[in-house]
């Protein structure tokens, strides 16, 4: 394998993926991909932890993100894209990892105790769902995935990730040389966190219907950014106006390359005199510059969806080598290896 950095990432084809995906992770992995070795991962399997009454969803939508992947310059040359279903060898591993971890430690992850929350399971976790801490941690250690791209609220998990790995390297040993087989892996945070829908909500989220999608057409951008929300108090155009949890000027931030222009128009917004009509006619320019190349690459792109198969099975056989090798050494190690 290359001595670069391995970096493991990916998504949970439940949905096309929309701006905030592309701040919180997909810009930076079309970065990433020329700078380590990078695994992208279509997370199928663990769509359906609470995903089971609605597979067709999962189903399809794993055409869809590839689509995506693809078309905002994730490169299958220079980044391994594949389907996580289709790696057994990572079921497998997290059934072994299954017995170095407890119920009432997997509980207390907070990460999982908020998701639990947010679903309201209370007490009807599917064990599915309560492990994939666990599950997790095979898909790092399979890749021996130094970096992991995540949120603030999924540094738990690696915390987790690493807990496993440091139990088994002290219970097991390489066979052969006496080395530990799995590396503990670090969160690689990006600068811009989790993006507000244009709603003004805590995140852009499918399930809230308050994103714009990457393959969004014109008219749908132009829509969505007429509904961004900006600063209730500001009801007259010489009013000051507030910068802070304006939506308008958060978008701008992350996506306006040019950072005089926006920082004179939050100077002129804060005096008053400038209309919110304006400061979102300067956003949608803005999306509509960025967004309309990915959106004629993804509608190609979609013309044939055969293409789009024979590379993800590409990745996911050169994927599927690397994960089996890791898990011989953790059989071997566990010693689970009569023939």
């Amino acid at each position: 394998m290359s001595s670069k950095s391995i970096i493991l990432t990916g998504d949970r084809p439940t949905g096309p993926l929309h701006l905030g995906h592309f701040v919180g992770s997909l810009r930076n992995r079309v970065s990433y991909q020329h700078e380590y070795k990078q695994f992208v991962m279509l997370a199928d399997a663990q769509a359906l932890t609470d995903n089971m009454d609605d597979i067709e969803k999962v189903h399809r939508n794993v055409v869809e993100v590839a689509l995506d992947y693809l078309a905002v310059g994730i490169d299958p040359k220079l980044s391994t894209i594949f389907i996580q279903s289709q790696v057994p060898e990572l079921t497998e591993l997290a059934f072994y990892y299954l017995n170095l971890v407890t119920v009432a430690r997997l509980e207390r992850n907070p990460t999982v105790k908020e998701e639990i929350r947010l679903r309201d399971f209370e007490r009807d976790i599917p064990a599915g769902f309560l492990t994939y801490p666990v599950s997790q941690a095979a898909d790092i250690t399979a890749f021996k995935a130094t970096l992991v791209p995540v949120g603030e609220d999924q540094i738990p998990m690696i915390e987790q990730t690493n807990e496993i790995v440091r139990r088994f390297n002290r219970l097991y040993k390489n066979p052969a040389t006496k080395e530990e087989i799995l590396v503990e892996t670090k969160a690689l945070v990006p600068e811009i966190g989790r993006l507000p829908g244009i709603d003004g909500k805590a995140k852009m989220s499918k399930s809230l219907g308050n994103v714009i999608n990457l393959g969004a057409t014109a008219d749908e951008v132009s829509k969505a950014v007429k509904k961004v929300y900006t600063d209730p108090l500001h009801l007259k155009i010489e009013d000051p106006g507030h910068v802070e949890g304006n939506i308008a000027f958060t978008y701008l931030d992350a996506f306006d390359t040019d950072k005089a222009a926006v920082a004179e128009l939050k100077d002129h917004y804060t005096r008053g005199g400038l209309a919110d009509s304006i400061v979102k006619k300067r956003l949608e320019a803005v999306l509509q510059e960025m967004l309309e190349p990915i959106r004629t690459r993804r509608a190609e792109l979609a013309e044939d969806k055969g293409y789009i198969l024979q590379l993800l099975r590409e990745g996911t056989e050169q994927a599927r080598e690397v994960a089996a090798g890791t898990t011989d050494e953790v059989k071997a190690a566990l010693g689970l290896n009569y023939f």
